[in-house]
């Protein structure tokens, strides 16, 4: 497995794990009658619970654009030392954002989201640009 398909199945397991960090503090949070109800009413999670399931919610949006990144990178051959760090760098930014936005810390979860984004946007460009072959 490449180092980019590693990662990206850390990240997948990374959300999985937001997932259960959330659904955790949400049930602590909205009770177990509003989670295992139908949810015809939208319930509002504030606070840590609240920031959890935004952190979630945006680690599924930036999974994709990265797995796009990866599928690229990976079936056009473009692998290399560049991709594999930027793939890294990913992971170790989603990680770190987790803790930053669910403890409120700005600018510092703004900056860890950027260092994700960018490291997705330059395996982009590497692939479509040939930064490397394996």
């Amino acid at each position: 497995m490449t180092p980019e398909l590693t990662v990206l199945t850390l990240a997948a397991l990374l959300q999985m794990a937001q997932m259960v960090l959330y659904s955790i503090a949400g049930n602590a949070q909205a009770g177990s009658k509003a989670a295992m109800g139908p949810r015809d009413e939208k319930v509002e999670l504030t606070g840590t619970a609240g920031r959890l399931q935004r952190a979630m919610n945006n680690h599924f949006e930036g999974l994709i654009l990265f797995g796009i990144a990866v599928m690229v990178v990976t079936l056009s051959g473009s692998a290399s030392a560049l991709t594999a760090a930027c793939a890294w760098a990913y992971l170790v930014a989603r990680i770190l954002y987790v803790p930053a936005y669910a403890l409120g810390l700005a600018p510092g979860r703004s900056l860890v989201w950027a260092l994700g984004w960018f490291a997705t946007l330059v395996m982009l460009l590497a692939a479509l640009f040939g930064g490397g072959g394996a």
